[in-house]
């Protein structure tokens, strides 16, 4: 049986109406992935030399000291990038296949998720240091196996928590109390939890508390889906209240005013463009990493333009690399109507233009560390307004994967409007800006690399009707393979 999913999965994929553009996501989330393996790979084997060496330390103890971070850290990544594959078992419940091998067959595809391998590639190569210098063997490969179990705990406390958000938001309010206590030394965390992972090493024993925990979670997982593993129960929608919001105030944008009405009330009805408004504030608070600071890798002129797209242009990654998936439910009708492609593409512009504005205006306490920081927060905005809101809706003309507006609030949905594809395409959009400053910055300076950048965006705009047009015949050449692949779930 589980041959007959596999093969199901593998024809599901290579019968897609999008697979060359799947092909090509793969393909390059493949390097992507080989990116962040050897960065992990990197770290566990270096780590131990690297805090012997410069904090003075013993390295298992710094580890254990700030592994409660690092396991929260990797929950919030989970629930905005991990993809729960439960979905795909939608389509077998008109078949005659029991259920709970269809249940187990969804939850076990979790287990040998990236997300869970990643790790293995860090915390083998540490372990296996750990004792070639004389840690204690058994200790060690209980610690590991430990902290494996914990890992397989986010998993499945991921499939729980990826369906009831206000549950998550309180985990993430509590981790960054957490974080600011400490980096201003008034509460300490790691006081409490460094001794429990600590004691994983010195009694090897214990390592059998988070492996029967992740079992008694599985097992719960799985209870949970196989009590809503019926139509009218698990996969039915959710119905709400109609609103009416006539919101008059857009009619001065003419004819784009119906669109832009259509949008903002789409992000203001579905949990999926919601977490896309929430993911372009946190883009925001990004460019702390690079203005602080607080990693001395990123301490230079061309990270802060870089961090100056990021910051500008949350929502306009996110939300304008799937456009149109965010109507793909009712886009085959949109088609049927007398609709000017034009005006459709203009009102995703404006709606990033504006967001891209509001962005930057709050990201303004960036003048605290320099007018530097500031002004490539406001040249990447140029940027981003005259050429990457450009780049996205051209590309997304070859994204045609539909979107499920309402999965979120569904036991099996699980997409979220920020992943890992997502992030993925948004790198041509900062390397090229990054180049362009690179350009000006050795020929005359920083105040050069930002003119040629803040340029660039400009000549864009100005050049805006033009390349619509370019983008208005793709999008007409795309038309037909882009509603036969809507009509597919897969």
């Amino acid at each position: 049986m589980i041959k007959h999913f596999i093969s199901l999965e593998w024809k599901s994929f290579f019968r897609s109406a999008s697979f060359k553009v799947n092909l090509a996501l793969k393909i390059l989330m493949i390097f992507g992935a080989l990116y962040f393996i050897a960065i992990f790979a990197a770290l566990g084997a270096g780590s131990y030399f690297i805090i012997e060496e410069k904090m003075k330390q013993d390295p298992l103890v710094v580890i254990n000291k700030f592994l409660i971070f690092y396991l929260v850290g990797d929950l919030a990544m989970r629930y905005f990038l991990q993809k729960m594959p439960i979905v795909n078992i939608k389509p077998l419940l008109y078949l005659p296949l029991k259920k709970d091998q269809v249940v187990n067959f969804g939850i076990n595809k979790t287990i040998i998720s990236f997300f869970n391998i990643l790790h293995a590639f860090f915390f083998i190569p540490f372990s296996i240091v750990l004792i070639i210098k004389g840690y204690n063997p058994l200790g060690v490969i209980g610690w590991h196996l430990a902290i494996l179990g914990l890992f397989y705990c986010n998993n499945f406390i991921n499939i729980f928590v990826n369906n009831k958000d206000a549950v998550f938001y309180s985990v993430i309010g509590v981790l960054i109390a957490l974080g600011a206590l400490y980096y201003y030394d008034v509460f300490d965390i790691t006081q409490f939890t460094q001794p429990i992972f600590q004691a994983f090493y010195n009694q090897p024993y214990l390592a059998i508390i988070p492996i029967i925990s992740a079992f008694v979670l599985y097992k719960m997982a799985f209870s949970y889906f196989r009590k809503n593993f019926y139509l009218d129960a698990g996969l039915a929608k959710k119905v709400n209240i109609a609103e009416t919001d006539n919101m008059t105030w857009l009619n001065r944008f003419g004819s784009v005013s119906t669109f832009l009405k259509n949008d903002i009330k789409l992000i203001k009805r579905n949990k999926r463009s919601k977490t896309t408004v929430f993911m372009s504030v946190l883009f925001i608070f990004y460019g702390l990493l690079f203005f602080t600071g607080f990693v001395e890798a990123y301490d230079g002129p061309f990270w802060r333009i870089f961090a100056g797209i990021f910051v500008s242009g949350g929502f306009l990654f996110s939300f304008g690399q799937f456009v149109p998936s965010w109507d793909s439910a009712y886009y085959p009708l949109m088609m049927s109507q007398n609709i000017r492609y034009k005006e459709y593409l203009e009102s995703k512009w404006y709606l990033m233009v504006i967001a891209t504005i509001i962005s930057t205006v709050l990201a303004s306490f960036y003048l605290y560390f320099g007018w530097q920081a500031y002004a490539a927060v406001v040249v990447g905005a140029i940027y981003n307004i005259g050429v990457n809101s450009h780049v996205v809706l051209w590309g997304g003309a070859y994204i045609k994967t539909p979107i499920d507006l309402s999965s979120n609030k569904k036991a099996f949905g699980d997409k979220k409007a920020f992943n890992l594809k997502t992030l993925l395409l948004t790198m041509p959009k900062l390397i090229l800006p990054v180049v362009i400053y690179a350009i000006g910055h050795f020929a005359h300076g920083e105040v050069l690399g930002f003119i040629l950048v803040a340029v660039s965006g400009v000549f864009g705009f100005l050049f805006k009707n033009k390349v619509f047009g370019i983008i208005e015949k793709i999008y007409k050449a795309e038309k037909y393979k882009t509603l036969a692949a809507y009509k597919q779930k897969n």
